[in-house]
């Protein structure tokens, strides 16, 4: 009999964290869902003029490449072809007189469009 000697599983850490604030919009956002939603997921399609964008929508299943984050009120998806672009990203939700949105702190991102809305990597 040989002895087997296993490494010890480290649990990957998530794509992003979510501020409080997100966590509470995603809540918000869930209170409210389509019956046949699920969650909420995060994806960057191509779109704007730096070439990326954030996008947040109801999700009515998890595509199996999905980031699945549990979140006090509910779940949060990152797509699974987005990962690479928001790895060590940070989401918040911030409201002010004029406008709220989700805003992202992405260490990935190497410059953004004028207005904010699309970025690339």
């Amino acid at each position: 009999m040989t002895d087997v000697m296993t490494k010890p599983v480290r649990a990957r850490p998530a794509a992003l964290t979510l501020s409080g604030t997100a966590e509470q919009r995603i809540a918000d956002l869930m209170a409210k869902a389509p019956a046949d939603a699920i969650g909420v997921k995060l994806s960057t399609p191509k779109r704007g003029c730096s070439g990326l964008a954030y996008s947040v929508d109801y999700v009515t299943e998890a595509a199996p490449l999905d980031e699945k984050i549990e979140t006090p009120g509910g779940l949060f998806f990152v797509d699974g072809a987005s990962v690479l672009y928001l790895i060590g990203s940070r989401m918040d939700w911030v409201e002010d007189d004029f406008t709220a949105g989700f805003v992202f702190e992405n260490p990935n991102a190497k410059g953004a469009c004028g207005c904010g809305e699309s970025f690339t990597v």
